[in-house]
């Protein structure tokens, strides 16, 4: 397996992950007080099938429940990863899973 290195850029309200020093996929979000609300997530097209998107998103999940924050799916990858990998609907804010059939 390829190593992804993952970083935070809070000033740009994103992680990316790399791949050999290039970027491979970003993840953005907006900071609200109780949560985290994913908005887009993009794997670019030369790096899709290699396990970097679910890798960001696991990467930003576990992150999310370190800081003790519930998450808001708005982007469509993360609601479906929350979708198959169901150790992390608990982090989803009860009053959405329904929205993001969650």
């Amino acid at each position: 397996m390829t190593d992804i290195a993952i970083s935070h850029h809070p000033d740009r309200h994103r992680y990316e992950a790399a791949i050999d020093g290039e970027l491979a996929a970003i993840c953005e979000y907006n900071l609200l007080t109780d949560a985290i609300m994913f908005t887009h997530t993009e794997v670019m097209p030369q790096f899709e099938g290699r396990g970097v998107g679910s890798a960001i998103a696991r990467h930003v999940l576990d992150e999310a429940r370190a800081q003790g924050k519930q998450v808001i799916p708005a982007c469509q990858f993360i609601a479906g990863y929350i979708r198959k990998h169901r150790e992390y609907v608990d982090l989803v804010r009860p009053d959405v899973r329904r929205g993001f059939k969650i």
